[in-house]
């Protein structure tokens, strides 16, 4: 429900924020800018969430063998996942800035994955949900931040998400691993 609310909430507040902060990619106004923002974000989040509402409370047939094919979220992700690190390398191998510049970016964002980890799994611990918080709070949909950052950012900004999900989906591998061996069961299974 977390990762549903935090989404939505980005997809309202990000039209807001980006022509505060972009301020040369435009001449055009506040409100324009902000429509403008709005009708790419409106297809690409809200349109689907709205479309699967629908579909659920009004095709439940569909919904019925949509939701048989328990793998497709899988290969949706991974679909999801390699076209992320391909804007991500399009970005790095056509960006003026230093090796230095972008390891500097790649070593924040694993500072700021460990961080968002390690705190979700603190908090998950007081609750008794590690794993959960852990995920709620590490877990980031990158490939809007990387088409957000390439889109109406410098595209430069568009590499610390991709390196984002490259640490996130490392740290998730090794969990998935600790969990398939049986080391540390305890604390991986919710």
């Amino acid at each position: 429900m977390y990762t549903l609310l935090i989404n939505l909430m980005v997809a309202l507040v990000v039209p807001i924020f980006v022509p505060l902060i972009n301020h040369h990619s435009s001449d055009l106004g506040f409100l324009q800018y902000f429509w403008q923002i709005m009708a790419k974000v409106f297809p690409l989040l809200i349109c689907p969430l709205i479309a699967a509402q629908l579909v659920r409370l009004f095709l439940p047939r569909l919904h019925k063998v949509l939701t048989s094919f328990h793998d497709l979220a899988f290969y949706l992700w991974a679909v999801a996942l390699g076209i992320a690190i391909a804007v991500t390398v399009r970005s790095i191998v056509h960006t003026n800035h230093s090796i230095g510049e972008l390891f500097a970016i790649a070593v924040v964002s694993l500072v700021c994955c460990a961080l968002q980890f390690g705190l979700g799994r603190l908090i998950g611990r007081h609750y008794q949900t590690p794993v959960s918080s852990c995920q709620a709070l590490g877990q980031k949909n990158t490939v809007f931040a990387i088409w957000l950052g390439y889109t109406f950012l410098n595209p430069v900004t568009s590499i610390a998400g991709g390196f984002y999900s490259i640490w996130h989906n490392l740290y998730n591998t090794y969990q998935l691993r600790k969990q398939a061996t049986g080391k540390n069961c305890k604390s991986v299974k919710q």
